[in-house]
């Protein structure tokens, strides 16, 4: 999770700047100081966030911090996320990690080792094998 917070930290900084930046110059007043405006801002920010997490999970099952640990997100039945997978894999994703990450520190404690999310969802993580060769 650190891995991708990292990266989406950055990208939450581009796409805060696109709507940022022409806002406070057309209106001459910061998104923050208004009611309407600050919704809007956040709605999309965590619109980018399913974005990116759907994105990956759809392409491939893994988002780069999920590389990086050789893991991969599948349904079920072991098949790639479709896009309706993911966005569901999402939505449960943020009660999960929003309750102080319950929904993460179930999968500890559970036969199947599986996050509150992953089984809401109908998804799981498997560990990807190393290619062949490969020491590291």
């Amino acid at each position: 999770m650190f891995y991708d917070s990292v990266l989406l930290l950055g990208v939450l900084m581009v796409a805060n700047a696109i709507i940022v930046i022409p806002y406070e110059v057309i209106v001459g007043s910061p998104v923050y100081e208004h009611f309407l405006p600050l919704t809007l801002m956040r709605l999309y920010l965590l619109a980018v966030v399913a974005i990116f997490f759907v994105y990956f999970w759809t392409r491939g099952g893994q988002t780069l911090g999920m590389r990086a640990w050789r893991l991969r997100v599948v349904t079920e039945a072991g098949e790639p996320l479709g896009t309706l997978d993911a966005i569901k894999r999402f939505g449960w994703a943020i009660p999960s990690v929003l309750g102080l990450g319950f929904g993460l520190w179930m999968s500890l404690f559970n036969a199947d080792r599986l996050a509150w999310h992953d089984r809401k969802s109908g998804s799981r993580l498997v560990m990807v094998k190393k290619p062949e060769g490969k020491t590291s």
